[in-house]
């Protein structure tokens, strides 16, 4: 299914806030893509009501040098009981800046909003 197109705008606070916390990570290309967080806007979202979105960053922006099109973390969404109930991905235009911001939630009702980073557990692959 493509995505829905939406008028530009700044990432949100949730948005930010995930997308900061994953990129902690010690990774290759993470300061690069950390310095694009200023320059970057969503674009589109992925169905109504999905919390997944498109992202552009606006040039000029500090390309990173990665191999894949996938950022290289694990980010294990958890519950407050601890149970698994999704993982969080952010996907990368030729391995050199942000593309989009996914939710893949493992439970039978779609997320309405991104998870409190607390909740995220982030490990370099």
């Amino acid at each position: 299914m493509p995505s829905l197109p939406v008028a530009p705008r700044p990432l949100n606070h949730s948005e930010r806030a995930v997308l900061e916390h994953l990129l902690t990570a010690d990774f290759p290309g993470a300061s690069a893509l950390r310095s694009q967080l200023d320059r970057t806007e969503v674009v589109a979202v992925w169905a109504p009501g999905s919390v997944s979105v498109d992202l552009r960053v606006r040039e000029p922006a500090r390309p990173a040098a990665l191999p894949s099109r996938l950022v290289p973390v694990d980010a294990h969404v958890h519950d407050r009981s601890g149970a698994h109930t999704g993982e969080l991905l952010v996907w990368l235009d030729a391995g050199t800046t942000l593309s989009a911001l996914e939710y893949a939630w493992t439970t039978d009702e779609m997320p309405t909003c991104l998870p409190p980073v607390d909740r995220v557990r982030v490990r370099v692959r």
